[in-house]
């Protein structure tokens, strides 16, 4: 063997005993500290949200990380975060993990790592009754609102490209503009929709969620890029919860028939981390 194929299989074993190493330790120091830090949105109900009385974090997704963070035996520390900021937060170490409302694409798996997919959800289009519009196709050369950074951009661009699609930093803002006429449709995810839609009280006739899906959101939790401890735990508490029934009570409890979203059943099981 020439010395600078020495050289290079040395350099080789270093790397990747440095890559185990920090593998290791990001986990070790979760433990260490006691304290796992989830980055959720916060504003996503029923996946996350403020409980208004306890002004404590709720929702599908705190469920699922908390028990995550039973299974590591820490504490969860759950710290708000906006859409485009999902992925900086974790890949610079600002949080832990993302319960964050985050679809698994493939671009994203340059980024981050993902669990395996929690729920399936899909995005559509809120509108207003006055505005006469019936379906997606309708929305071309209108001007359709949505949160920057998230996947309702580039999917909206996709099912109707020639709409003029504006984005601002948060979903409610996005609604918001809907709500004073500064655009035709609001898209985000079905399930956040019919939450915003019911929170209309009596002008929510005055809305209807178009039928069609502009597409279909396999959501997961994000890891940071190569922390195989760490995506292990979770996947792990993900398939104890389904094996034990308790992912179902939970989905049922934030999205099921006695929810505010009255879905009517599970459609899918957490079983793959697969898109």
């Amino acid at each position: 063997m020439r010395l600078s194929s020495i050289v290079k299989a040395a350099t080789a074993t270093v790397l990747a005993v440095a890559s185990l190493a920090a593998q290791a330790d990001q986990l070790a120091d979760i433990k260490k500290k006691g304290e796992i830090v989830i980055g959720v949105l916060g504003i996503d109900e029923p996946n996350s949200f403020i409980d208004p009385k306890t002004r404590e974090f709720i929702g599908y997704e705190i469920d699922l990380a908390k028990a995550i963070a039973a299974k590591i035996g820490v504490k969860p520390v759950f710290k708000q975060i906006a859409v485009a900021a999902r992925i900086p937060e974790l890949q610079q170490g600002g949080v832990d993990l993302l319960a964050a409302s985050l679809t698994h694409n493939k671009e994203r798996e340059a980024q981050v790592d993902f669990s395996l997919t929690t729920v399936v959800t899909g995005q559509k289009a809120l509108v207003k009754v006055a505005s006469g519009i019936k379906n997606v196709p309708e929305l071309a050369g209108k001007k359709v609102l949505t949160v920057k950074g998230g996947t309702q951009e580039p999917n909206t661009r996709k099912a109707v490209p020639t709409a003029e699609v504006v984005t601002f930093e948060s979903t409610q803002q996005a609604f918001q503009a809907l709500q004073q006429g500064k655009g035709a449709a609001f898209v985000n995810d079905e399930a956040s929709l019919i939450a915003e839609h019911a929170k209309l009280g009596d002008k929510s006739k005055d809305y209807v969620i178009l039928p069609q899906n502009l597409s279909v959101e396999p959501l997961a939790f994000g890891i940071k890029k190569g922390e195989a401890g760490i995506k292990a735990v979770v996947d792990d508490t993900l398939r104890g919860l389904e094996k034990s029934g308790d992912a179902e009570k939970i989905f049922l409890k934030w999205y099921g028939p006695n929810s505010s979203l009255r879905f009517p059943s599970r459609s899918f099981k957490i079983e793959t981390d697969k898109i």
